[in-house]
């Protein structure tokens, strides 16, 4: 080869290095404009997507257009049930019930108990517990086995059921904030049953739920302290 001629991998004088693009050329990988992006989905539209699981902190290969897909087949399904258990009315019985719960670590999330039955000296138990499913059929079973234990009912299997709720709530506050909490109550239907110039005592029955959000409401308003019930619960239907 003759001497003039240049080394390999060398560019000629004037020429660009390897690898850079000449001035309006797009770089590489960069379709020209107009040209379809390479592959079934817009650019813009897996950019998008990539920025919404991120911000959401989804793992990768779930989808973020549908809920259902989020879910983990593998995870722990727990649940909230109502049970109404009937029991008689003598010493001792709530005692074994509420341990029951305790010594096996199940949770109690509300519990309500009245006498029901005069003549026949019955009282009626409603517990709110969560579990996952079988968690709840091993509740049921140890309750059935008690021996002052004559019913238990899962209201939350049996069918639709009715659920309520009494609440007294006190909320302190002047001016402006008195003004608000009265309107907030008449639209929860909330009665004032106590009244002094400094503060207010609401009486509420409702879902759970209910009075949760006027609960919450109530809170920047002045809210003092709150008493409840526990829920009580009935099946719909004869």
């Amino acid at each position: 080869p003759s001497r003039a001629a240049l080394a390999v991998g060398v560019n000629k004088p004037g020429a660009l290095p390897v690898g850079v693009n000449k001035p309006g050329a797009l770089p590489v990988g960069v379709n020209k404009p107009g040209a379809l992006p390479p592959g079934p989905r817009d650019i813009f539209e897996q950019m998008k997507e990539r920025a919404t699981m991120s911000a959401l902190n989804i793992k990768k290969g779930s989808s973020s257009h549908s809920a259902y897909e989020l879910r983990d087949p593998n995870g722990v399904l727990i649940e909230s049930h109502t049970l109404a258990i009937l029991v008689d009315n003598e010493s001792g019985v709530l005692a074994r019930v509420i341990g029951l719960f305790s010594g096996r670590g199940y949770n109690i999330e509300s519990l309500t108990v009245a006498e029901v039955d005069h003549t026949r000296h019955m009282s009626r138990i409603t517990v709110v517990t969560t579990g996952t499913p079988g968690v709840i059929e091993q509740i049921k079973a140890q309750l059935a086995r008690i021996v002052p234990v004559h019913e238990v009912h899962d209201l939350t299997v049996e069918g639709p059921s009715v659920q309520r709720e009494l609440a007294l709530v006190k909320v302190a506050g002047k001016g402006e904030l008195r003004i608000e909490a009265l309107r907030l109550a008449e639209i929860f239907r909330a009665n004032v049953v106590d009244s002094t110039l400094e503060s207010f005592v609401f009486e509420m029955t409702g879902t759970s739920e209910k009075i949760d959000a006027f609960a919450e409401l109530m809170r920047p308003l002045g809210l003092v302290e709150i008493a409840r019930t526990g829920v009580a619960a009935l099946s719909r239907g004869a």
